[in-house]
């Protein structure tokens, strides 16, 4: 039987050629960025172009890196600013470009346009036309820097370095509205000092603008309890001092009184050269704004403890006013030192313009004789069930219309009970019992008594029994 004719075997599939072999390879990105050197600028940065993109698709990054500084420095050194401008842009928004590469763009521009010590103070120009270009600059790499977790710290320097620059031309408004746009207390990669001395830039050109709601909620964004922490004092000094011009705003007396003992807490801590001036100044502040503060606990509190600071006796005015104010007596208007406690610059200087520093003014020293006329009103109503209203209007100095007026007032706020018969012009202090009350009060002191009654036969007993054992 005759066999199958064999199928010829397949013939074998030819060999790959190596690519690499087979074409050339391109010159190395040093000698192409060297090359670029001798080239005039536009076809530099053509070549580098090329490059760049040769590089970026093969993932080489050291060499991305590399090619993209070049032509940066490039347009640096010939000093053209719109071309430096355009490649930022052009490389920084390139398809899939490398994180490395926008992080190392950025990075070589910042000692152009900023000091490299601290890292967001503006470099000096001299011309009109460099301040514009540095401004430029500084905008685009706040642009290219947003949104991008890596450049988070770059990107909250770059908008001081910008406020610093709306501010210098005197855009306070601008300034601030940059400032705000970026919330560093959320950023990781910034220190916890560097984020405290952003905020309080945050308040001081919010109060700059005179946008005092924004001030107070931005200075809510540092924590107390970092400002007590080691080497941040000249920071807790100035966010008090920040703190203090909204609260004098606001005529806040006691949120003023807590500001300055703050400051002065700080600065007798830190006076270890033996200037007394701050401290001194801080105090008298203090116990000036505690007399001025609506009489609560919180202040009698905070009064006691001031009087017990050995410090105060070194200020015998803030000494001697702080006793009277403590002291169940009367205090006669003007006290002693009257002028010399009106006259300290917290007290003076508060408003944005002279008529609102005088109206501040003004207020201040009407309420200092307020609050010496209730300390009176509550002196009074200790020693007296009732007394004629003409006769608490000498004890008070003031005219009979003026001591209803300032009754009515502290009666209507709760802080004293008093009420005022016209026909017979008597003043009763002391609240009207019912009968139930009393029968209620009798009861209570009958139910002490016996129980008092009872645990004394009970000691007796117990002893008798230890005797007869």
């Amino acid at each position: 039987m005759p066999q199958p004719p064999q199928k010829p075997p397949h013939p074998e599939p030819p060999q790959a050629v190596n690519s690499k072999s087979a074409s050339t390879s391109p010159p190395k990105p040093p000698k192409k960025i060297a090359q670029s050197k001798s080239l005039p600028l536009a076809d530099a940065l053509a070549l580098l172009s090329a490059l760049e993109k040769r590089c970026r698709v093969g993932n080489d990054t050291p060499s991305l890196v590399k090619v993209c500084e070049a032509s940066l420095e490039l347009c640096h050194e010939a000093n053209d600013y719109e071309a430096l401008v355009t490649t930022l842009k052009t490389l920084s928004t390139r398809r899939s470009q490398k994180s490395k590469a926008i992080a190392a763009l950025v990075t070589k521009c910042l000692p152009w346009v900023v000091d490299s010590e601290d890292g967001f103070t503006p470099l000096p120009t001299a011309a009109k036309d460099a301040a514009t270009n540095q401004e430029t600059l500084v905008t685009e790499l706040r642009n290219i820097t947003d949104g991008k977790m890596y450049l988070e710290a770059e990107r909250a320097r770059l908008t001081r370095s910008l406020a610093i620059l709306k501010e210098s031309a005197g855009d306070i408004a601008t300034a601030a509205d940059v400032l705000q746009d970026v919330h560093v207390e959320t950023y990781g990669s910034i220190s916890k000092r560097e984020k405290i001395e952003f905020i309080l830039e945050q308040m001081r050109l919010t109060l700059l603008k005179r946008d005092y709601v924004r001030a107070y909620i931005v200075s809510n964004k540092v924590k107390r309890s970092m400002l007590d922490e080691e080497g941040m004092s000249e920071l807790k000094i100035k966010f008090y001092v920040l703190l203090s011009q909204y609260h004098s705003h606001e005529r806040d007396a006691l949120e003023l009184a807590k500001c300055f003992h703050a400051i002065y807490a700080t600065a007798s801590a830190s006076a270890a050269d033996g200037d007394d001036t701050k401290w001194k100044e801080s105090l008298t502040n203090t116990v000036v704004f505690l007399c001025l503060s609506e009489y609560s606990n919180e202040v009698k509190d905070m009064m006691e403890r001031i009087n017990l600071d050995p410090q105060l006796e070194k200020i015998v005015e803030c000494k001697e006013t702080i006793t009277s104010f403590l002291k169940n007596e009367i205090i006669h208007y003007p006290l002693p030192h009257q002028a010399m406690l009106e006259s300290i610059p917290a007290f003076v200087n508060g408003g944005e313009t002279e008529d609102a520093s005088l109206a501040l003014k003004g207020h201040w020293h009407t309420t200092f004789h307020t609050r010496i006329i209730q300390h009176n009103l509550r002196v009074a109503s200790m020693y007296y069930r009732q007394i004629h209203t003409s006769r608490l209007a000498t004890l008070l100095s003031l005219t009979t219309p003026e001591t209803e007026q300032h009754l009515s007032n502290m009666v209507s706020s709760g802080a004293l009970y008093a009420k005022i018969d016209r026909p017979k012009d008597v003043v009763r202090f002391a609240k009207k019992r019912c009968e139930e009350e009393v029968l209620s009060d009798w009861a209570a002191d009958i139910k002490e008594l016996l129980g008092l009654v009872d645990e004394t036969t009970y000691l007796i007993q117990k002893e008798n029994m230890v005797q007869s054992h």
